[in-house]
């Protein structure tokens, strides 16, 4: 299906940024760690020593084979639920430090523009969304009657609970059901019937995490 952005999923295997951590000893005084990539750009980002601690892993496959050079090989980060900007690819080095590195991705590229015209940093974990995968972009429906809306849900927060959907704008709202595996900050299917009469619809999505926040509209 056509959908506008980009996102994916994937099965990544590698060992947890803890246990490496763990094993050089961390001062008291460690807060953040600054991760720098080999690419021509030297990626860099900063990552609070608290979600490093968690969750993150350096990762050495991806859906069981290998990583490709395009998916950062040998070594990238994995940063579960954070943007995607922060999984660094081809990983070379990372700092134990203090304070962030306000690296130039940190102070005027993955930014948030706020209406007083100031930009706020460190807006790292992807919230609560959904996207319809079907009916959606140039597809069409062909016959009228019962048909099954398809789509993903996601939180960087953790695990969908819910997603309803809709085929009026929004006036009106039905509970989908959620497909098998539903795993925390990852892709979480969805289905749903809709009879279709053969006139214009407007269908929308909206998930809910555990955390009880709501995608908004």
């Amino acid at each position: 299906a056509e959908v506008s952005g980009l996102v994916s999923c994937a099965e990544w295997t590698g060992v947890t940024l803890k246990t490496l951590l763990d094993e050089a000893g961390l001062k008291p005084q460690a807060k953040w760690i600054i991760a720098e990539g080999a690419d021509g750009a030297a990626m860099t980002r900063s990552i609070p020593i608290e979600k490093c601690l968690d969750d993150v892993m350096v990762v050495y496959s991806q859906n069981g084979e290998r990583l490709r050079p395009e998916q950062g090989y040998p070594l990238r980060l994995f940063v579960p639920g954070y943007e995607g900007n922060t999984h660094i690819k081809w990983l070379r080095r990372l700092h134990i430090t203090d304070a962030p590195a306000y690296s130039r991705e940190e102070t005027a590229k993955y930014t948030d523009l706020m209406a007083d015209g100031k930009a706020r940093k460190f807006s790292f974990v992807m919230e609560c969304k959904s996207l319809v995968t079907y009916p959606s972009g140039t597809q069409k429906l062909t016959r009228k009657g019962l048909h099954e809306m398809r789509g993903i849900a996601w939180s960087g927060h953790g695990k969908i609970t819910r997603v309803d959907v809709s085929v009026d704008g929004g006036n009106t709202w039905t509970q989908a059901r959620l497909q098998e595996p539903i795993l925390t900050k990852a892709l979480t299917a969805f289905r749903a019937p809709f009879e279709w009469n053969g006139q214009e619809l407007m269908i929308m999505s909206r998930a809910i995490d555990e955390t009880g926040y709501v995608q908004p509209m």
